[in-house]
């Protein structure tokens, strides 16, 4: 692994055991007590090496399915891989799963010091920020209703602009930037490129392979969860061309399978 890496990972795989008989009720479990439970085993990602140095902005692509986001939990630490090697130097702010914790019930300013509290910001952050947060979010008319009451874009705003005061060297985006109308994605995309001059390090997964192409250094395409192309960005955005153009190319990808 790099010395002077962020993030290195080295011949990373994540499997998971999908049970044959779906169990959903305690009767069918006594029922099948006594019977022997198999499974299918499902690779979603296979032995995969990568680095991230600081300050650079590595693009991920691939088509649904392939391990993108898996791969983005498992530098995060929310999934544990089944084998390999995972090194993260500093601090990770996820932009994964927006308005994951966020709660109907609650206000839209109630809900910006429960998220920001859930990403691990500081109540002092919290005060000094949260004009801006509300600012950023253009959601100041609506800031006092009930989160129920928001539209799902709404909500990702108000999540986002939360999100963005989180302060750390490591940033892992997946789509975030598709959230809003063209003028919040703008002001998403701005973020961003402050964030890339600030000299963050910056993993992003998109389907846009136009902005993959204008603002990532190197580019990994994983393909049935595996490197299927790993180096400049061009070299890569080419590979992953040439795939979805060939003959019998299918519309969507999952990692291997094998029974047990």
């Amino acid at each position: 692994m790099g010395s002077s890496s962020l993030i290195a990972l080295e011949n990373v795989s994540m499997r998971f055991s999908i049970p044959h008989e779906r169990v959903d009720s305690l009767r069918n479990a006594l029922l099948t007590f006594w019977k022997k439970r198999t499974y299918e085993t499902f690779y979603a990602l296979k032995d995969v090496s990568l680095t991230a140095d600081p300050g650079e902005f590595l693009g991920i692509i691939g088509k649904n399915g392939a391990g993108k986001t898996v791969l983005l939990k498992i530098i995060a630490g929310i999934y544990r891989p089944t084998a390999g090697r995972v090194l993260v130097r500093g601090a990770v702010s996820s932009f994964l799963e927006l308005w994951t914790g966020m709660q109907a019930e609650l206000s839209g300013r109630d809900n910006i010091s429960l998220y920001g509290a859930l990403l691990g910001l500081s109540r002092r952050r919290l005060r000094e920020k949260f004009d801006d947060i509300i600012g950023f979010s253009e959601l100041g008319p609506f800031i006092d209703l009930k989160l129920k009451h928001y539209s799902s874009g709404m909500q990702a705003r108000l999540a986002f602009s939360v999100a963005i005061q989180a302060d750390a060297p490591i940033l892992l985006v997946d789509e975030v930037l598709a959230v809003g109308d063209a003028d919040f994605q703008k002001k998403c995309r701005d973020v961003f490129m402050s964030l890339k001059r600030e000299g963050k390090t910056i993993l992003y997964v998109s389907h846009n392979l136009e902005s993959i192409a204008q603002w990532c250094d190197r580019a990994l395409l994983v393909r049935d969860g595996r490197v299927a192309a790993w180096g400049q960005t061009g070299d890569v955005l080419r590979a992953y061309t040439d795939q979805t153009e060939a003959p019998g190319a299918e519309g969507g990808e999952g990692g291997g399978r094998s029974q047990e």
